[in-house]
């Protein structure tokens, strides 16, 4: 790595690349944590450290003189959270808690129907809304298959209100870690 003591267009690419990375890397290993994957989480931070050691360290040599560092690392900063809230999303990992409320009848048994064919546990429960008699299904999913429970309910009922929460823990039930 003599390029890092040597100066050069090189070390600002290695500080841009290198701190996205990190940083990338940092969210994704906070997110991991707060989902209760604490093993995974602490295993990343292994990389996470040795990358914000190595970057940070070119950074601090010589940034007196070089100001241009400071700033391609604040831009990449920026830059690798943008990226990790990306890559996370992406990722998805966890679990979410999804509500469905639609007008009780033949539409919401239809949806229910739709739901279990398509390996969705769903709970039903019957109460009343503003305009009238509806049905509120609860299930408890991956993230990763939001998108489709969501289209699932769609297809039958476009009106459907669907709202979608995060879950830490679900103890007991049809989903498997």
């Amino acid at each position: 790595m003599d390029f890092l003591n040597n100066g050069g267009i090189l070390i600002y690419f290695f500080i841009f690349f290198g701190k996205i990375a990190e940083v990338a890397v940092a969210t994704i290993r906070i997110v991991l944590i707060n989902r209760g994957e604490r093993t995974k989480g602490a295993t990343i931070a292994i990389l996470e450290i040795l990358l914000w050691l190595a970057v940070t360290g070119t950074v601090l040599t010589g940034f007196q003189d070089d100001w241009i560092k400071v700033v391609v690392f604040a831009i990449a900063f920026a830059c690798g959270n943008y990226l990790g809230s990306w890559m996370e999303d992406k990722l998805a990992f966890g679990l979410c808690s999804v509500q469905v409320i639609v007008p009780e009848g033949e539409a919401s048994k239809k949806i229910a129907q739709d739901l279990r064919a398509n390996n969705f546990a769903v709970t039903e429960i019957s109460g009343k809304g503003m305009e009238g008699e509806r049905e509120l299904m609860l299930m408890h999913i991956k993230r990763k298959r939001i998108p489709e429970a969501v289209k699932v309910v769609k297809k039958s009922h476009e009106k459907a209100v669907i709202v979608v929460n995060d879950t830490k823990v679900v103890y007991g039930g049809f989903i498997t870690k």
